[in-house]
Parts: C-alpha cells; sequence; structure tokens
C-alpha cells in the first residue's frame, strides 16, 4: 500500500492537476488507485466527474466517524475518490486542530485503506505548511513536491532542502522528490530553470511536465488528458513520472481486479 503525497511549497503550479492525472496514469496501468483530497478547496475529485453539486466528503463526517473509508466515493475503473466535501469554517477549523493535537487521529481515519492490499493512494494537499502534511509524515512512503519553471520556484527550493516546510524532513522512507510542471522550451526563463533544476536535483527530479494546452481543456471537462488528448506531451510526460514512481516504491501492478470490497458510495 503506497502512499504519496503530492504537495508543493506554494499555490498556483498545477498540484492538483498533477495528482489526478498522476492518479489516472497509475490507474490506466492497472493499478487500484484511491486519490485522497486534503485541500479546503476540495477541487480534486473535480477530475474525475464527481459533480460540483456533490458536496460529499470526509472532513465533516470525520466528527461523527472515526473511519473515513465510509466518504470513498466510486468513479468506475480503478478509481476511487475521497473528497474534502464542503465544510463550514468552524468544521475545517476543528478537523486542523485534531490533526495537529491527536497523533492517532489520521492514522485512524485511513487505517481501513491504508490495509488494503495492493491500493496506492495519491494524497493532494495544500499549497505551504499545515497540519495536515506535517500529520500524514509518518505515513508517507514518498513526497512528490510540484513546482514551475519559474525563479519563485528556484527561490523555494531552500525551503525544502533545509526542512522548513514542515519543521522536519518532509519523509523518512522514500524520500522526496520533485515534478517541474508547465515548462515551456519556447521561453528563455522556462529553459533556463528547467536546466538548472536538472543540474541542481539530478535523481530527485523525476520528471519534467511540458506546458500543454490540453492539460486545462481537460480539466475543463472533467476528464484525464489521456482520454482528451492521448497523444499529447503531457500525457506522455506524466506517464513517464508515474513509471519512475512505481519503480521506486517497487509498485507491483496487478490485474486491477478488486481483492475485497472497498467501502464506497456512488454519486
Amino acid at each position: 500500500m503506497p502512499l504519496v503525497c503530492v504537495c508543493s511549497p506554494k499555490g498556483g503550479v498545477g498540484k492538483t492537476t498533477v495528482a489526478a492525472n498522476l492518479a489516472w496514469s497509475l490507474a490506466r496501468a492497472g493499478s487500484k488507485v484511491l486519490a485522497i483530497d486534503f485541500d479546503v478547496q476540495n477541487a480534486l475529485r473535480l477530475h474525475f466527474g464527481v459533480p460540483l453539486s456533490d458536496g460529499r466528503g470526509f472532513v465533516a463526517r470525520s466528527e461523527e466517524h472515526s473511519d473515513w473509508s465510509q466518504s470513498i466515493l466510486t468513479t468506475g475503473g480503478n478509481i476511487f475518490v475521497l473528497p474534502y466535501g464542503d465544510v463550514t469554517e468552524e468544521q475545517r477549523e476543528r478537523f486542523e486542530d485534531r490533526l495537529a493535537r491527536d497523533p492517532h487521529f489520521l492514522q485512524r481515519g485511513l487505517d481501513t485503506v491504508l490495509r488494503y492490499p495492493g491500493l496506492v493512494i495519491i494524497a493532494d494537499f495544500p499549497p505551504g505548511p499545515g497540519p495536515a502534511i506535517k500529520a500524514i509524515s509518518a505515513l508517507a512512503d514518498m513526497h512528490l513536491v510540484v513546482m514551475l519553471a519559474d525563479t519563485a520556484s528556484v527561490s523555494l527550493l531552500p525551503q525544502i532542502e533545509n526542512n522548513r516546510m514542515i519543521g522536519q524532513p518532509l519523509n523518512n522512507k522514500h524520500g522526496h522528490y520533485f515534478v517541474l510542471n508547465q515548462s515551456d522550451n519556447r521561453r528563455n526563463i522556462n529553459r533556463d530553470v528547467t536546466a538548472f533544476m536538472q543540474q541542481r536535483l539530478g535523481e530527485q527530479l523525476v520528471g519534467v511536465i511540458n506546458r500543454d494546452e490540453s492539460v486545462g481543456e481537460a480539466n475543463a471537462s472533467q476528464q484525464s488528458v489521456y482520454d482528451f488528448s492521448p497523444a499529447s506531451a503531457a500525457a506522455f510526460d506524466i506517464e513517464l513520472i508515474s513509471k519512475r514512481i512505481a519503480s521506486l516504491l517497487n509498485v507491483t501492478v496487478g490485474n486491477g481486479e478488486v481483492q475485497a470490497p472497498i467501502r464506497t458510495s456512488h454519486y
């Protein structure tokens, strides 16, 4: 049961889109994938066709149910989604307070899915530091840090390298890796930053995703980039990244068959 955390020190880098398409890529390869949203924006679900009007999620229900798997939605195929859900400001504050104060809160909530055989979990987190990204550090197998090919990302790199994002190493199992998103070779600054990141990060840079209009268009139609434009550059880049992650985590891709029931709700 590998758990991959997708995070970033800043917003606006396409982190959620990367998380969603990474889940799609792993599912297409035959893995059962659970996409979990820890971001209050509750946007991850939209990438999997969950209607905007569907406000169900695990955060509000966590006050009554310790097992968060009861809030999983099935999308068909190999992908399941655990949305953040619509919450009030008070509910968000109480949830984050429990994450910060109760060291076993997150473990209890995810216990059922953490024990599910062969399941790959992709968890999306809000940008920057926060109680959720810190609470999950002991459970995660890998952190994937999404950056842009711009000078702002270069300036934030020391925050990750010096363990200032959560006050400790992001991950003590397989470590943390980087993805450079929306790289455009037609722009000088993009080329320069990409070359700098490749040299600076070396093997820690698991891939570069080329800027591709089909990604935004796929998002607007609530599809994966593979369904919307399977021959696109971004689809190729994300598939390479998913294969690299699967190799680093020794993910054994099966035939996608469900070995035991996962508690889900249909939408």
